[in-house]
């Protein structure tokens, strides 16, 4: 290297400084600065073909924010002025923008130093022109590594071949390679591997890196035995009725899909399912395969799904989001009769306690008149949650859709388990259902006749409200008379266990 006097000279005559990499930048920006060589009197340039390595990484520096010398070179130089500090955090800036390819970069990067010499610190904040220029050069340079990392494939070459043992091919935009290189050195081991670009190549024999010219002119000169396996697995499950083109070039920039191995036959495969492909999906490939039919019921073929453990965090249907609260069974646990109504009323969901209503206190006016003890019995609903209706400011009963019974059968399931009930009382059609688990049973079908369930009598009689709904008189006190009569009849089956039984349902 010359001494700054005669740099200094070479460039006010008008000689271009030739520079390949950030290192002879370095060594020339540092003589500049000592000789007091303003940015627009330097005419940078490069070696035509050159910058292969300008992003390799520099000796260690201290771990803190210390100033640096731009010159650390050990080997003898002239007596020089001593060297211009700078702080780290602008240094490594520079270093990840010289890795950014622009025609300019050396006389940008030299006009950035010169005014943080010249004690115009504002160069390195974003607001600045410059310090937002050389912000974006960082960036594009981290997001070129990024890239690098996710979209270089390696193709594995035949071991007869020797190494290296995988091959790759990338096209980068900047020069990231010395960087990305270090990246899998890290991660593949002792595995011997090759990555080769446009402008240079690096080979990793599994102890050594070594940095050459370029080796390769395109990703056709990578043959892969492995990769017509991986194609058919790719088209195999590649869904047509699913393909969202756009969606796949904004997640894989169309610059890297023409190195990626299915990139030959995603353009075909695109094609298809928009002449009509997507209707149909892989129903030819999957209806070609043989196979039994194996029977099996809707429940059995249900994926294992952790329960709920506790009712107020039940969401096995949608119920719960509009409900107050989610109402449980109530009563004896060791009752030997179990009383199921359809579900909990506007008042229970405030209070959170099962026939409390207006449903309830006439409940109680039946078990007086068959003289049966409410708190003797387990009493509970087939649904949990309150499914109403709004009618001005009112919350009217709706009935619960069959999927709702199923969903909370769950719940009456753990009742049944715990209480262990001998007879069990169906208030009304959707309770019958819920007991029998059939959507098709009508409450006309069995009242007054007892049927066995799972080793339980299950005795049928109407629910509450039907008799409060009912309009005349005569209709209430019959129906009235049939709920007296159910739950006489439950404690008979209860006191007279010789008596023959049916056919379970």
């Amino acid at each position: 290297m010359k001494p700054a006097t005669t740099l200094g000279i070479a460039v006010t005559g008008g000689r271009a400084l030739v520079v390949n990499d950030f290192a002879e930048w370095r060594e020339a920006a540092r003589e500049l600065l000592t000789a007091g060589v303003p940015p627009e009197a330097a005419n940078w340039g490069s070696l035509e073909g050159g910058d292969l390595f300008s992003g390799a990484p520099a000796a260690e520096r201290p771990d803190d924010n210390a100033g640096i010398p731009l010159d650390t070179a050990q080997s003898p130089k002239p007596k020089l002025p001593a060297a211009p500090r700078l702080p780290r955090s602008l240094l490594e800036m520079l270093q990840q923008a010289a890795c950014f390819r622009a025609p300019d970069r050396w006389a940008f990067l030299y006009r950035v130093l010169w005014r943080w010499t010249q004690g115009e610190h504002d160069v390195q904040s974003p607001a600045d022109p410059d310090g937002a220029r050389l912000h974006g050069m960082v960036k594009a340079v981290r997001r070129e590594e990024h890239d690098m990392h996710a979209y270089i494939r390696f193709r594995e070459r035949p071991e007869h071949a020797g190494p290296p043992r995988f091959v790759a091919w990338f096209e980068p935009r900047h020069d990231v390679l010395p960087q990305v290189a270090q990246h899998f050195v890290a991660r593949m081991g002792k595995v011997s591997w090759m990555i080769a670009t446009p402008d240079a190549s690096v080979l990793w024999d599994g102890a050594t890196l070594h940095n050459t010219g370029p080796l390769m002119s395109s990703a056709a000169d990578l043959d892969d035995q492995g990769e017509a396996l991986w194609l058919t697995y790719y088209r195999s499950i590649f869904n047509p009725a699913r393909v969202n083109a756009q969606l796949m070039q904004s997640h894989i920039p169309s610059r890297f899909w023409k190195n990626l191995p299915e990139g030959a036959i995603v353009p075909s495969l695109v094609s298809q399912a928009e002449l009509g492909a997507r209707k149909i999906g892989q129903v030819q490939a999957v209806g070609r395969r043989s196979g039994a039919t194996i029977p099996i019921s809707a429940e059995a073929a249900q994926p294992d799904r952790e329960q709920p453990s506790k009712l107020d965090e039940c969401r096995r249907c949608d119920l719960w989001q509009y409900a107050t609260q989610a109402v449980g069974g109530e009563g004896s646990k060791r009752s030997p009769i179990m009383i199921v109504g359809e579900q909990p009323g506007d008042q229970e969901d405030l209070g959170g306690k099962p026939f409390v209503g207006p449903a309830g206190k006439l409940l109680d006016r039946v078990f007086a008149e068959a003289e049966v003890d409410r708190k003797a019995i387990y009493l509970t609903n087939a649904v949990k949650h309150f499914k109403w209706e709004p009618k001005g400011k009112r919350r009217i009963h709706k009935t619960p859709a069959q999927r709702e019974v199923e969903a909370c059968h769950y719940w009456l399931e753990k009742e049944l388990a715990a209480v262990k009930p001998k007879v069990i009382v169906a208030m009304g059609s959707t309770a019958l259902k819920s007991v029998m688990r059939k959507g098709t049973v009508t409450l006309k079908d069995f009242l007054g006749k007892p049927v066995r369930v799972d080793g339980c009598w299950v005795v049928t009689i109407y629910h509450p409200s039907y008799v409060l709904r009912v309009p005349d008189e005569a209709s209430k006190h019959e129906a009235f008379s049939v709920m007296v009569k159910g739950l006489k009849l439950a404690h008979e089956l209860l006191d007279r266990p010789d008596v023959p039984e049916p056919d379970e349902i």
